[in-house]
């Protein structure tokens, strides 16, 4: 799948939101701050969960499993969990902290376009 798709309307997603969309057999996050839109793989890296069923504040979702953080301005990791003493320092040997794949986004007219993949 290559070039620009069509995810969804801009009317279909307020600000401060998010939402699950699925693009080629792939779920995609999306989300709205302001006036800038994101587009995201969906599910966590750290153990799979459901971003889009997660928080968002700012450009910060946290996913609703073990409430890793990752700013959606570039994908990095704010927190890989709210895990405090071995538990947390398990949780980054086992599976280290990685970033969420970012989409590139493009507005055009009343439609949200994430480039293919």
């Amino acid at each position: 799948m290559s070039g620009w798709i069509e995810v969804c309307k801009t009317s279909g997603l307020g600000d401060g939101e998010m939402k699950m969309a699925k693009v080629g057999g792939k779920q995609i996050l999306l989300a709205r701050v302001g006036d800038r839109y994101f587009a995201a793989d969906n599910r966590c890296p750290h153990m799979g969960g459901n971003l889009s069923a997660g928080k968002l504040e700012g450009t910060i979702v946290t996913c609703p499993l073990h409430h890793s953080q990752f700013d959606l301005a570039d994908g990095h990791v704010v927190r890989w969990t709210d895990w405090a003493g071995l538990m947390a320092t398990a949780a980054r040997t086992l599976r280290p902290p990685r970033s969420i794949r970012m989409h590139e986004v493009r507005i055009e007219g009343d439609t949200i376009l994430i480039e293919g993949w």
